[in-house]
């Protein structure tokens, strides 16, 4: 048997129960994960509360989770490139990571490092992916200066490591106490808030030439709009208002292996670091999507596996 977080109504966190289940089986293509680890996103919350159901609508009992590491376990057929008790990370073939067990297509796999911590490799690949996504479509590179609103968070704080990597330079807003973290991520520090467009242009001598909300803060759009010239630099992944009348793209996720293998590379080089808020077993899903719901999360929310 195999234990999996489900909801079978909209609500809060109180709707989550821990259920027992036969483990699925993979299909054409798919792998069995046995999962140790599995990230938390924002997008988990949104399907369980009912906000996504107009994009993805629940099939109760549904399932959460998206990203994962952990052994694999089982083969579907036609699945040539892992095998059994291979260790891996990646993202869910569907929501269902927050489970003892979950498939996963083994074309966006990659092998895990032996030295990469569960708890990193199983919130890696969701958030990363994002980052590294909506960065490589606003062409965010050397000597660009890119504004990240939300910069502690799980993909905020990617996306200002993998920004540094590529050579930018990054201003990051956020909370004063999450300032000195952003600083070691090698960011400059902005605080949110009324006044933000002057505080960034004092940090960064008015030169902005890209911007990326993770936050939907309601001034974000707004500075981005009045600091980046090119509109079509500036995206948002939140769920911020009035994208459309300021002509900005609202940005998705693109994962491969070959992107996710990227970014494993980058956390083997020292240059990209997974930063854990909190660990959760699963009988404790509850306590982990009331934190999580309650934003201001410092990098990531994880659950951990025996």
């Amino acid at each position: 048997m195999s234990s999996a977080i489900v909801f079978t109504e909209y609500g809060g966190p109180g709707v989550l129960r821990l259920v027992e289940a036969d483990p699925p089986i993979p299909a054409e293509g798919q792998v069995r994960v046995r999962v140790r680890a599995a990230g938390l996103q924002p997008a988990d919350s949104l399907l369980r509360s009912g906000r996504f159901r107009a994009f993805m609508p629940a099939r109760f009992p549904q399932r959460l989770g998206n990203e994962l590491a952990g052994v694999v376990d089982a083969v579907g057929p036609g699945v040539e490139e892992f095998r059994l008790g291979q260790e891996v990370l990646g993202p869910a073939a569907a929501p269902g990571a927050h489970a003892d067990h979950a498939l996963a297509d083994a074309s966006q796999l990659v092998l895990k490092p032996g030295d990469l911590a569960w708890s990193e490799a199983g919130a890696l690949s969701a958030s990363g992916q994002t980052a590294a996504t909506c960065l490589a479509e606003l062409s965010v590179g050397k000597g660009d200066t890119i504004l990240i609103h939300g910069a502690a968070g799980g993909v905020g704080s990617m996306a200002v490591q993998i920004a540094v990597a590529r050579g930018a330079r990054v201003v990051g807003t956020a909370s004063e106490r999450n300032h000195e973290f952003l600083r070691e991520l090698g960011a400059i520090p902005v605080v949110y808030g009324p006044g933000l467009a002057d505080r960034v242009r004092e940090t960064s001598d008015g030169a902005i030439d890209a911007a990326f909300d993770t936050a939907g803060t309601k001034d974000a759009l707004a500075t981005s709009v009045g600091l980046v010239a090119d509109r079509s630099r500036i995206g948002t992944v939140a769920a911020a208002a009035n994208v459309e009348q300021y002509g900005i793209r609202r940005m998705s996720t693109r994962r491969s292996a070959a992107q996710l293998r990227e970014l494993v590379n980058l956390t083997e080089a020292g240059q990209l670091k997974v930063f854990l808020q909190r660990t959760f077993g699963l009988d404790q899903a509850r306590d982990a999507y009331k934190e999580l719901d309650g934003g201001h999360v410092r990098g990531k929310l994880v659950f951990l596996m025996p």
